[in-house]
């Protein structure tokens, strides 16, 4: 039903979103009259304003079309390596000179299946892309697959894990940033188990939920603190009609969307409070990377309400992983089966999602792997988001995973 609702208030937010942006334009264009008037800067900005918090946010292209290799300028192609109800494989295709060849690692990067599309990791796509032969994972929203694909359960995450490092095959490295690094723990153990030959030859955990009765969070408690049962009656709802996924049980984007803004309400609140001031003075330059961070911020898709309730349920209340009780498809996930992948992981020092030491519990867990090829590295000054994104990613983090990477080959 609330779903439903939400619909029909983007359906009135229609009108309002077209005036607001017509009235931008009146007001802020140069060859109109209108920008001219008194108070025409104070207007458009607030037309700007509203016209944003009433839009509907589509999926954001990732846009990467070029990168630098050994200081020469290549071109970037993005194509699809595998496509599947859930996920689409992506692969970015650099047009690297034939000579000299260059045996640059190849690299899954595992994006999370927790709201945002995959889009969200374009900074950590751009900055890896000049030394990686980079593919990532472009989850599907669930309200675009049809019903009769059936659902999609954590050991399926894991499943599509397994597969993409099955055809990717051997020397590949793997990059989870957040909540897939359970999933990809869990995956990576499995294969052990089974001495895959599609092993990984390294797996970096980027602020991922591992351990999460460590440095408890906001976001941990919120989840410990309610039922199973209070998530299913107050979150999920089922896709309306003009979808493909019509009748699919999912948590909707926008639920999601509201508790990321509730998270930090404060934050947001400034953040729009000083779009509205930097339009009014012109100061286009704030307010264009205002417009860039919220584009993807707001582009919000569903969860399949199977998956997101499971991991609920194995991951922030039974804590299920790190107990040693995870059982997928009726084995027994052992980390501790792991020893020809190295392990990296990392950790924001202000992460408010994944507390400290959380990723860090990997290390607890995979006591086969040589102490020679582990490393842990908490970020001074850097909460959730600028492990992944960022200045101090691309000056500081992304270098020691490049490092990691080559060494562990």
């Amino acid at each position: 039903m609330i779903y439903t609702l939400h619909e029909m208030q983007q359906s009135f937010a229609g009108p309002l979103h077209l005036w607001a942006d017509a009235n931008r334009q009146w007001f802020s264009d140069p060859f109109s009259l209108f920008s001219y008037t008194p108070a025409s800067e104070r207007i458009a900005a607030g037309s700007e304003f509203l016209a944003r918090l009433v839009r509907h946010y589509d999926k954001p292209a990732f846009g990467l079309e070029r990168t630098v290799v050994d200081g020469c300028e290549v071109t970037v192609t993005e194509r699809v390596a595998a496509d599947h109800p859930f996920c689409r494989l992506l692969h970015f295709e650099r047009d690297l000179p034939k000579r000299p060849v260059r045996r640059d690692p190849k690299l899954l990067l595992i994006a999370p299946l927790s709201g945002h599309h995959a889009t969200l990791l374009r900074d950590t796509v751009r900055a890896l892309l000049p030394e990686h032969d980079v593919y990532i994972t472009d989850w599907t929203d669930a309200r675009l697959v049809p019903l009769s694909e059936g659902g999609f359960h954590f050991a399926d995450y894991v499943d599509y894990l397994q597969g993409f490092m099955r055809q990717l095959g051997p020397k590949l490295h793997v990059v989870a940033v957040c909540q897939p690094t359970v999933p990809l723990l869990a995956a990576v153990s499995l294969m052990a188990a089974h001495d895959d030959p599609a092993q990984p030859a390294s797996m970096t955990l980027m602020g991922g939920p591992i351990d999460t009765r460590r440095a408890q969070t906001e976001v941990n408690r919120y989840a410990k603190e309610r039922s199973l049962r209070w998530f299913e009656t107050q979150v999920i709802d089922r896709v309306p009609l003009r979808y493909p996924g019509y009748m699919r049980r999912v948590y909707p984007g926008f639920l999601q969307h509201a508790g990321f803004v509730a998270m930090n309400q404060d934050r947001h609140l400034k953040a729009h409070a000083d779009f509205y001031q930097h339009l009014i003075e012109g100061d286009g330059d704030s307010a264009d990377a205002h417009r860039k961070f919220y584009d993807e911020y707001n582009a919000v898709m569903d969860m399949p309400a199977e998956y997101y309730l499971e991991t609920i349920e194995m991951v922030f209340q039974k804590h299920l992983l790190p107990r040693g009780e995870m059982v997928l498809r009726g084995e027994r996930v052992t980390p501790e089966a792991i020893r020809k992948t190295a392990l990296f992981t990392i950790e924001g020092e202000l992460d408010d999602i994944s507390g400290i030491g959380q990723t860090e519990a990997a290390h607890d867990l995979c006591t086969a792997i040589p102490a020679d090829r582990r490393e842990h590295y908490v970020v001074p000054g850097v909460g959730h988001y600028g492990i992944f994104s960022g200045r101090r990613w691309r000056e500081t983090i992304c270098p020691k995973v490049a490092a990691f990477i080559r060494q562990s080959s």
